[in-house]
């Protein structure tokens, strides 16, 4: 009985062959497990460990690099005012010249006198002149009896061609008649000859009777003409006698006098005798018209564009801080000027009231409107050396890089920028001398 319960060896085998193999896969599966395990750990952790080092590598190399702020340029408003320094100039003003030579009898007017156009200022004593305006007259009236003269001597001539021609017709007829009286044998040849020889003598007289009348017409005509020279002489003295009262050319107001009671002055220089010193003048006024004045301006050459012939200025003065003069532009030159780079613009005022006054400091206000208004940068942005004028630019990969620029107006703190830039750049707000051309950079600000 026992014997056929008893395990036969062979089972007994299988028994702990099987037993050893369930032990050997529980274990297997925890490994397995371990091992997933801890993979999946190394999955999650060497990634954040690997970014965290390279966070702290770039937080390291960012810490070393030099911080900048920067800024960006913004556009100017396409309307702006324009304020310029100017000179006011007289819109006529000139001097006034002696055109007859003597001594000055008396003069009318003096600096800061209102005149009038026409108006008397000055009269100059000159007998030369005076004497040659009668000696003109004597010539003229000469020249004028003798054209009666020989108009008498023509008139005489003409008379004495009739008389001629008359008596040439008689002694014709006499001749022609004879010559029939002749043929019949009434009278003798010795008489036709003498009748044919009175003929041909009033035929010389009517020629030579005819020359006078001829050579008479021409005396007049030459009488005619010493009248008219006559005529040219006397109202050339005349106006120079006109002369000898020195009349204001315009309206206005004058400016300076050079002339005193009995001075000589010379025509045409103007030279006078002043004083005991001598003092040689150029002039013996200066006038100046004050209705109207002209302020001269100079445009710099960035808004020279902008400027046109008709656009209208407020202009002001220190000494009259309360009234504000309206002018326009009448006209500029047209050409930039190479010292200065501006443009010469002429702006016209009225002045009916002489408030303002020639030589006077202006201060001339334009509106301007821009079709392309410029950049704007602090002043502090601007870096001048020997590549000219240029700011400091932050480029995308965040190196320095200096970008070459056109200054327009300064504004004090900031300055326009009219060229060079386009308005998506970060500029450096206050680049130094450690700021070099690709140097790598950090950013730390960025303002508007």
């Amino acid at each position: 009985m026992d014997s056929q319960h008893r395990p036969s060896p062979d089972s007994e085998q299988q028994t702990t062959s099987r037993k050893q193999k369930r032990g050997i896969g529980g274990i297997g599966w925890a490994v397995i497990g371990a091992v997933f395990f801890a993979s999946l750990l190394a999955i999650g952790i060497l990634p954040r460990l690997s970014q965290r080092s390279e966070l702290q590598a770039a937080v390291k190399e960012a810490s070393t690099l030099p911080t900048v702020n920067v800024i960006t340029p913004r556009r100017a408003t396409a309307s702006t005012k324009l304020e310029l320094t100017g000179s006011v100039v007289a819109l006529n003003q000139t001097t006034i010249y002696a055109r007859s030579t003597g001594y000055l009898r008396r003069w009318y007017a003096d600096i800061g006198d209102r005149v009038r156009a026409g108006q008397l200022l000055a009269e100059i004593d000159s007998p030369d002149t005076d004497q040659q305006v009668l000696q003109a007259k004597a010539e003229l009236v000469q020249a004028q009896a003798n054209v009666l003269q020989t108009r008498a001597n023509l008139a005489k001539g003409i008379s004495d061609l009739k008389q001629a021609r008359a008596n040439l017709l008689i002694a014709r007829q006499s001749w022609e008649r004879w010559q029939i009286l002749v043929k019949k044998g009434a009278v003798a040849q010795q008489e036709a000859d003498t009748k044919y020889a009175t003929y041909q003598a009033n035929l010389a007289n009517v020629e030579a009777a005819q020359n006078t009348v001829n050579s008479d017409s021409a005396n007049i005509k030459a009488a005619e003409a010493n009248v008219y020279a006559s005529q040219a002489n006397l109202q050339r003295n005349t106006v120079l006698q006109s002369y000898q009262k020195v009349t204001a050319p315009f309206s206005g107001v004058i400016t300076a006098r050079n002339v005193n009671t009995g001075v000589l002055i010379s025509a045409g220089s103007g030279n006078t005798n002043t004083s005991s010193t001598n003092t040689s003048n150029t002039s013996l006024y200066t006038i100046a018209a004050y209705d109207k004045l002209n302020v001269n301006v100079s445009v710099p050459q960035s808004l020279s564009q902008s400027l046109k012939t008709g656009q209208t200025a407020q202009i002001t003065v220190r000494e009259l801080p309360q009234q504000v003069f309206k002018g326009k532009v009448v006209r500029t030159s047209n050409a930039i000027d190479p010292n200065t780079r501006t443009l010469l613009a002429q702006l016209e005022v009225q002045n009916s009231h002489a408030t303002l006054r020639p030589g006077m400091y202006a201060n001339v206000r334009f509106a301007i409107n821009r079709n392309n208004p410029p950049f704007i940068v602090p002043n502090s942005a601007l870096v001048v050396n020997a590549g000219g004028t240029q700011v400091a630019t932050v480029t995308k990969d965040e190196k320095v890089h200096y970008q070459k620029v056109a200054v327009g107006r300064d504004y004090g703190t900031e300055i326009e920028i009219t060229s060079g830039l386009t308005g998506k750049e970060s500029l450096i707000a206050t680049p130094t001398v450690d700021d070099t051309e690709g140097l790598r950079v950090q950013r730390i600000a960025q303002t508007k």
